[in-house]
């Protein structure tokens, strides 16, 4: 029910925020009599901001259409490289007339970023991906709105997100380096172990961002509601089914909006403070500050739905029973063994004012990957970046992504052909379920 109730307040809010928005340019378009006014300014300022408290806000575009790579403006392109019922994996194709540049990025190591199922789009790793074109050929992972999705897709499952993770990389190939941000460390950590516990070949790289891959070290808010509300809590107070007029109606899931909500909950005086900054910026005529404050909260107001059955299952096996650094994880009855992997280097970073993942939960990765070399295992903590600044903004751009391209230019050429070694011990036959 909570989830119809809150259809029907979005449909009857859009036409007053069109309302707002139409306001707004009457009273601040040059050629209107009524921008001449006495508090013109003021009113057209509030009824902007009004405009975008209402509005519904639909995923937003990558808008990366050109790269400079070698002083050399390069066209880009999103290709669909593999498209599954709950996810697309997208490539970043570039495309150059210049020959100098052509050769430099054919030889360039080539990165799949599995970007977080938690809430927002894909889209948030805008900034990632734009640095990372400039040095690599990027694949990213677009997961999709589950209410989006027709119930004959059948349920999604964390095992479905490690076997979708586990495809990609076998479709990319042994060149790849994969970069997990956030949520997505820990299924990643566990598709790259089954696939080297099968003696299959490994990433070239493995770097790990802000992730709860041992959420029990330095607790957040975020980790606190997860260990202590039970698991039949969650299901039965934030799980509902997708209202009608959705082609995936009647799925069970859990809502973007009450995602959202909990994000702002967590820091309601900064939004509060950050919209009215945004009031003084446009009486101002302070056009940047606008611009950024609109385009940071087009990606950051943009949620999706996530599958119920995943939502619950992270919930279990991350929050709760801390399966990974307990050694108890099972995915379709193989156990997650990160010990296996062998040829892969390992690069975990965090932020030092993350409020999402805690210092030390990233880290953690070291203590399961103890079959990987310790020249070959690294970590990087990113002084006074929060959780968003060590993959978007100034920190990233200028402290994380000069170390993640070293890092990956060191290892990428020195595994090329190399196999995964089988372990000692191995995993059972893989079974579908």
């Amino acid at each position: 029910m909570l989830y119809q109730l809150y259809e029907t307040q979005r449909a009857l809010m859009a036409p007053f925020a069109e309302f707002a928005s139409a306001s707004a340019k009457l009273y601040s378009h040059p050629l209107s009599p009524f921008a001449h006014t006495p508090m013109a300014h003021r009113l057209a300022a509030g009824l902007d901001l009004a405009h975008r408290l209402a509005k519904d806000y639909e995923k937003p575009a990558f808008e990366i259409t050109s790269v400079r790579v070698d002083d050399v403006d390069v066209a880009v392109q999103e290709q669909v490289a593999v498209e599954k019922p709950f996810c697309r994996l997208i490539r970043f194709k570039r495309f150059t007339d210049d020959a100098r540049a052509l050769t430099d990025m054919k030889a360039q190591p080539t990165v799949l970023v599995v970007a977080p199922l938690s809430g927002h789009h894909s889209t948030l790793l805008r900034d990632t991906v734009r640095s990372l074109l400039q040095d690599h050929k990027v694949f990213i992972t677009d997961w999709t709105d589950a209410r989006m999705v027709p119930l004959e897709a059948g349920p999604f499952h964390l095992d479905d997100y490690v076997e979708y993770v586990q495809e990609f990389i076998r479709h990319i190939g042994p060149e790849v380096n994969v970069i997990s941000v956030c949520q997505p460390t820990v299924p990643v950590l566990a598709a790259v172990s089954l696939m080297a516990s099968r003696g299959e070949f490994t990433p070239r790289t493995l770097t790990m961002m802000g992730g709860p891959i041992d959420a029990r070290k330095s607790p957040t808010a975020v980790n606190n509601l997860a260990m202590n509300k039970s698991h039949s809590w969650f299901e039965n107070n934030v799980i509902y089914r997708v209202p009608p007029h959705f082609p995936g109606a009647g799925r069970r899931v859990y809502p973007g909006f009450l995602q959202h909500t909990g994000f702002v909950a967590m820091n309601p005086d900064r939004h509060l403070n950050s919209h009215y900054d945004y009031f003084r910026d446009l009486i101002r005529g302070d056009d940047d500050s606008v611009e950024a404050h609109r385009k940071f909260y087009d990606e950051y107001n943009a949620v999706l739905d996530m599958p119920a059955e995943y939502y619950l299952d992270t919930i279990k096996t991350v929050f709760q029973d801390f399966a990974l650094v307990n050694g108890t994880w099972q995915v379709r009855g193989e156990p997650v063994r990160p010990q296996d992997i062998r040829t892969s280097a390992l690069l975990t970073v965090e932020g030092e004012l993350d409020d999402i993942s805690g210092a030390g939960q990233t880290r953690a990765a070291h203590g399961l990957c103890t079959g990987i070399p310790k020249d070959r295992q690294f970590h990087y903590d990113v002084e006074g970046a929060g959780h968003y600044g060590i993959f978007s903004g100034r920190r990233w751009r200028e402290k994380v992504y000069p170390e993640l391209r070293a890092f990956i230019a060191r290892f990428d050429g020195q595994a090329a052909d190399a196999r995964q070694p089988a372990p000692a011990r191995r995993a059972p036959s893989r079974r579908r379920g």
